[in-house]
């Protein structure tokens, strides 16, 4: 496993582009950084009346927004994260398993997918999904979140609760919060999902033990921009994106 803090300066090598950004919006749940197609980030659970480059972003080089990622500033990383997406999905396309959800539950067909596998394993979910509470009753299931409700564990309860787990299902905004390196360590002897809208289509995660990336596939960029711009949240799953598993272990990805 090689160290989870050189995963930022795998990120910056491998995204560099010099693609011009044609439009960027930073939106109530999803940012969205387009250049030819569409790269995903979740917006900062904060809100800010003051963010000095607004207005200067369009027209900026992919390379020169990536780069923000690395920057303490959760708005400038969140950015930068959505930059890296645009330029990695600007690529060929990692060969994977499309995930088909049922009726109502689009922003959970990961959980769909896997935990009916995966019954009896003790399970850890970073980030809590809405709707993931129905799942409690029927799985060993614990859900760490930086903002608690319900049943959900503090971030604290990761230090203990991850070494501990079979399975863990990381958050992939955990890399723009800078908390990504850290969850890898504890969750080691883990098998680990990487997930969410902002995950990398990046194969040499698996240098990180990440097993799987369940990231998403954006199949309609301006209806995507649409949606997230009027503050649109799971609906993205409704015509704009669907989910896509990338087993990193079992069956080597290709560019095909």
């Amino acid at each position: 496993m090689r160290n989870p803090n050189q995963v930022y300066e795998l990120l910056l090598d491998t995204a560099s582009a010099k693609q011009k950004v044609e439009r960027l919006l930073i939106g109530q749940v999803w940012t969205v950084c387009q250049a030819g197609h569409s790269g995903l980030a979740m917006s900062p659970a904060i809100a800010s009346r003051t963010l000095p480059w607004a207005g200067t972003l369009q027209g900026k080089s992919l390379t020169e927004l990536t780069s923000w990622l690395t920057d303490w500033d959760f708005f400038k990383a969140t950015v930068g994260l959505s930059a890296i997406n645009c330029s990695l999905n600007n690529r060929t396309p990692l060969s994977g398993t499309i995930i088909e959800p049922e009726q109502g539950k689009a922003n959970l067909a990961v959980f769909e997918h896997f935990f009916p596998q995966i019954k009896d394993q003790k399970i850890v979910v970073i980030g809590h999904y809405p709707g993931i509470e129905q799942y409690y009753s029927s799985y060993k299931l614990k859900v760490i979140e930086r903002q608690p409700t319900g049943m959900d564990y503090p971030d604290s309860a990761a230090e203990l609760l991850i070494p501990e787990a079979d399975w863990v299902f990381l958050t992939a905004t955990s890399i723009a919060n800078k908390t990504f390196p850290r969850l890898l360590e504890l969750a080691s002897n883990a098998k680990t999902v990487l997930m969410g809208p902002s995950t990398p289509w990046l194969p040499e995660l698996s240098e990180f033990s990440v097993d799987y990336l369940v990231g998403v596939e954006v199949v309609d960029n301006d209806m995507l921009f649409q949606t997230a711009g009027e503050g649109g949240g799971v609906r993205i799953f409704d015509q704009s994106v669907r989910y896509k598993v990338v087993d990193l272990v079992s069956e080597p990805t290709n560019n095909n």
